[in-house]
């Protein structure tokens, strides 16, 4: 169990990382016009993993590894991400597993079309593969899944889902208009690759430029603490059971600021938790837009 909870921990780190924008995402009542206006900064930024905290029961006795994530595209047609989440964990008999979650993915704006691929490895032998293409008539409401990996099959998901790129436009766009909560069902592509997460949102009170806490001396982010951002705390739990009836699969609380870049990560599995330290940020020139789709 501690072993799956390691690897999922890198996919939920994508969910947090996923810092794109669409123009249309649902759950943002009466803040439709505004949506258009936000816009995140295609970049690579890179964090170090530690372990933040465990239990005595956990079994888990010390974690290090690095996450690099990149964004590029635009807001015309639609952003592409890639990943690699690296990470080696100590159990308490001191033996060191290493997991390796490599993803990309690439979502249309407005969000009807969302491809994905994920691939994990644990001690360098592969463990799990996913691969599809999720399609839906409008940037909105249920889809249909084609997925190629771990099997061909396809698969139907019901219900106002939000693509990755709409749950984070849908965070700041309501971070923005002074909401603290947000519930969202989230699809990302990950584990069997149609598998919803009910999510509940907290946000905290906006930092203001220059007001909040220095977000690290590392390379590339003097400018960032003149960007607003907000804390942000985002609880996952498993679709048929939503916020109130149990609790979370996974916590992830992360400072997001407005051009889209996070910084201040944390993931907690309950039992223990992994932190996350921005140590180098590069911004890309946006790529032009053009009317064709990628």
């Amino acid at each position: 169990m501690r072993d799956r909870a390691r690897k999922r921990a890198g996919t939920i780190a994508v969910r947090a990382l996923v810092v794109l924008g669409a123009l249309f995402g649902p759950g943002v009542a009466g803040a439709e016009p505004a949506l258009k206006e936000v816009v995140f900064a295609p970049h690579r930024a890179v964090y170090d993993l530690s372990l933040d905290s465990a239990q005595s029961g956990s079994g888990v006795a010390g974690v290090n590894g690095r996450i690099v994530y990149e964004l590029s595209g635009n807001a015309c047609e639609g952003y592409a991400q890639s990943m690699r989440f690296v990470s080696q964990t100590l159990n308490q008999e001191g033996d060191v597993q290493t997991t390796d979650l490599r993803t990309s993915s690439w979502e249309e704006v407005p969000s009807r079309r969302l491809r994905f691929s994920t691939s994990t490895f644990q001690n360098e032998i592969a463990a799990e593969q996913t691969q599809g293409v999720a399609k839906r008539t409008q940037g909105s409401g249920p889809a249909t899944v084609a997925l190629v990996k771990p099997e061909k099959r396809e698969a139907k998901l019901a219900g106002d889902i939000y693509f990755p790129i709409q749950h984070s436009m849908a965070i700041i766009q309501a971070a923005r208009a002074g909401r603290t909560i947000l519930a969202a069902d989230l699809f990302d592509g990950s584990e069997t690759g149609d598998k919803i997460y009910s999510t509940s949102t907290a946000i905290g009170r906006q930092l203001k430029p220059g007001t909040g806490p220095v977000v690290s001396l590392a390379k590339g982010t003097a400018d960032l603490d003149r960007v607003p951002s907000w804390p942000i705390s985002v609880s996952y739990f498993p679709a048929t059971q939503g916020p109130g009836d149990t609790v979370p699969l996974y916590e992830m609380s992360y400072r997001f600021h407005d051009n889209g870049v996070t910084s201040s990560l944390r993931i907690n599995h309950g039992d223990f938790a992994i932190k996350g330290e921005l140590k180098e940020l590069t911004y890309f020139e946006p790529s032009p837009c053009k009317n064709p789709t990628p």
